[in-house]
């Protein structure tokens, strides 16, 4: 369920990065910004644009230049359709004071103007990624997302199968936690998956036997992760023995799955008592960089053999 944004829920997720202050303005409440269709506009936010209207238009020094350079009246007219048009917020940045005319506009159209002291290529560039987390496609996916080799590895599997057992050896083998049983998964990009954990859920993990573990209070600070791109997923299965002598012993079985419209490489992992997972699982993921890095074991032993072949013919 998306949250609804508004000035004030800027302001409080914003305000490690930026301290805004509300200046002026009261929001409408027919017109929150989670409803509006952004498909029509150019941009969430960006510098003053009256052509491509931004949702959020930011001023900063140059803008506030511009305006402060107009004629009274051709002023009132610009300043009439920032705020007749589909703006829901003004954010003035670079520390200057908000104009009283300003403030005059903002409190008739019930649109709020937001102050900071940050520059204002900043507080578009770090506005723009909370804007875009918020209004992204989202997908939760049953599993553990850990960091493994500093690669984003979502473990899959029936339940029961030993994802959770696996996930903790891989922390005590030095790997880190992201998310356990439900990670969300955003398409930040192109052929990019953000995971990270639902806020209730951050730092915990459910194992049978031993119910809910604090993994950051049991193993530190760096044994999580607060959200990693998505670059492989291991799915773990258990085989009967028609299934495991069908497998392909040179290549293994290697597909893909798709997320949210990105394909996302998959590998099979056959669970047999004995196994040791975590060892598999790093082996698997050390394979998959070589792999992206065309280094690929099974064409080199094939072109291996074919050497030796036609070297015993001649």
């Amino acid at each position: 369920m998306t949250e609804l944004l508004s000035a004030e829920s800027i302001i409080v997720n914003l305000s490690e990065q930026i301290e805004l202050k509300w200046a002026a303005g009261q929001e409408d409440p027919k017109r929150p910004l989670h409803e509006i269709d952004i498909s029509q506009h150019a941009t969430l936010i960006g510098h003053l644009n009256l052509i491509h209207k931004n949702l959020i238009q930011v001023i900063g020094e140059t803008e506030c230049a511009y305006l402060q350079g107009l004629e009274d009246d051709f002023r009132a007219n610009v300043l009439q359709q920032i705020f007749d048009g589909p703006t829901v917020a003004i954010i003035m940045a670079d520390g200057i004071d908000v104009p009283d005319i300003l403030i005059g506009f903002a409190n008739k159209s019930h649109i709020p103007v937001l102050s900071c002291k940050t520059q204002s290529n900043e507080v578009v560039d770090l506005a723009r990624y909370y804007l875009h987390d918020i209004f992204s496609d989202k997908e939760v996916v049953h599993g553990v997302f850990m960091e493994v080799l500093g690669t984003g590895v979502l473990i899959t599997g029936q339940s029961s199968v030993g994802k959770s057992e696996l996930a903790l050896e891989l922390i005590s083998r030095g790997h880190r936690l992201i998310a356990d049983d439900a990670p969300e998964f955003t398409c930040t990009g192109p052929e990019i998956l953000d995971g990270r954990s639902p806020g209730i859920l951050k730092d915990f993990m459910e194992v049978r036997g031993l119910g809910v573990l604090n993994i950051r209070e049991m193993y530190g600070d760096n044994a999580l992760k607060q959200n990693k791109y998505l670059r492989l997923i291991v799915h773990l299965q258990r085989l009967t023995a028609k299934e495991r002598a069908s497998l392909d012993r040179l290549r293994g079985t290697r597909e893909t799955r798709t997320i949210l419209g990105v394909e996302i490489p998959q590998i099979l992992i056959p669970v047999a008592p004995g196994r040791n997972i975590a060892v598999l699982v790093e082996a698997a993921v050390r394979n998959h960089i070589l792999r992206i890095n065309g280094h690929d074991a099974t064409d080199q032993l094939i072109e291996i053999q074919q050497q030796a072949i036609t070297n015993k013919k001649s």
